[in-house]
């Protein structure tokens, strides 16, 4: 019936080319058809184009091919990779099913290596689960699927909106939606797009708030708590946020450390040259503690100032970080004044000239030095 093709067989997964093994025993059209499916058919597909069930389950028994799921088989031996996997779940699952939720993500490059298999097919349709494979309902297919990927797969943005329907923590939320858009693997109008089309969906408030945040530079969760926790709440100014600037050439030192000879600051108040940088890892390398380091000298070089936060300071004491950038304003011409955000709040202040630092031995201030 045929006879083993040695080498490697190519298969495109959204762009990215991944290598599958090929020892794929089949010829003609139904060769082609494995090859273009990361060596996976369907019984289906064999028997369009002229294999017979016999030769079939002759060649699988033979342990030239393999079973991989009812009616699907890989038409080689060895492993079965993760494309292959993915095909296999895609035509298992049947007519108008597409790889869904992480496992188009996956896809696309925005996710790692899927341990579960999510397939979408049409809401009227039962699908038998299998091991490895998740099947979604979904009465958004066929319009939510690429219209050429291969194999078929969720268009990116619903498959986002998709996972995020499922998530029961803000933090996930954010998270996921500052990755794929800082990963540039789609765009918050996209998204908002997508989400307009839906007439449901769990969090359609704050994807609405954030997606706008995302338009105005906020990149990641950490800076959407700054802006909102201690920015807007307590009355600061609106800081400019990730737009690039040159590093001077004289204070680039160390190998690649800005290869691009740009940099984005997370908040910059210009007018008054202070700079905030946000930082959500919870230890740095030596690498990066470097390369944090020089970021700052450059903003001192400058005559600007920098402080630095991280999750601890902007989620445990808001108010704290908020008078502390009041200060540093203030000292550099700011004539504003801060607000409490809340009753309790560690700013409520107790006369009407008391703005940034304890006036008295009962203010309610924090201590920030003299005016």
């Amino acid at each position: 019936m045929a006879a083993e093709v040695r080498g490697r067989t190519r298969s495109e997964s959204g762009g990215v080319v991944r290598v599958v093994p090929a020892r794929v025993v089949t010829a003609g059209q139904a060769g082609v058809l494995a090859a273009r499916q990361a060596g996976v058919v369907a019984r289906a597909q064999l028997v369009a184009v002229g294999v017979s069930p016999r030769r079939i389950a002759t060649a699988v028994s033979a342990g030239r091919w393999q079973r991989v799921l009812p009616g699907v088989y890989a038409v080689f031996t060895g492993p079965v990779p993760p494309l292959g996997r993915v095909w296999a779940a895609v035509l298992y699952a049947g007519a108008g099913a597409a790889a869904s939720h992480g496992t188009a993500l996956w896809l696309a490059g925005a996710e790692a290596e899927p341990s579960v298999i999510h397939v979408a097919v049409p809401s009227p349709r039962h699908v038998i689960a299998q091991a490895g494979i998740r099947i979604h309902r979904s009465r958004a297919i066929p319009g939510a699927v690429h219209p050429v990927r291969r194999p078929p797969r969720v268009r990116l943005e619903d498959a986002v909106l998709d996972i995020l329907d499922g998530e029961t923590a803000v933090e996930s939320v954010l998270s996921l939606v500052f990755r794929i858009c800082q990963g540039r693997f789609t765009t918050a109008g996209r998204l908002r797009q997508a989400l307009a089309a839906r007439s449901r969906h769990r969090w359609r408030t704050l994807l609405t708030e954030v997606l706008a945040e995302v338009d105005g530079g906020v990149a990641s969760p950490l800076e959407q708590r700054y802006l909102g926790a201690v920015e807007r709440a307590h009355g600061l100014p609106r800081g400019e946020r990730n737009h690039p600037e040159e590093v001077p050439p004289a204070l680039v030192r160390g190998a690649g450390l800005a290869r691009s000879r740009r940099w984005y600051r997370d908040v910059r108040y210009r007018q008054w040259g202070v700079v905030i940088e946000l930082d959500g890892r919870g230890a740095h390398p030596g690498w990066e503690a470097f390369r944090d380091r020089l970021r700052d000298n450059v903003v001192v070089v400058a005559g600007d100032v920098p402080l630095r936060y991280g999750w601890h300071e902007i989620v445990g004491d808001p108010c704290g970080v908020a008078a502390e950038v009041a200060a540093v304003l203030v000292a550099r011409g700011w004539t504003g004044r801060l607000v409490a955000c809340s009753p309790n709040c560690r700013l409520v202040v107790c006369a009407p000239d008391c703005r940034l630092v304890a006036c008295s031995p009962d203010c309610r201030l924090p201590e920030q030095g003299a005016r």
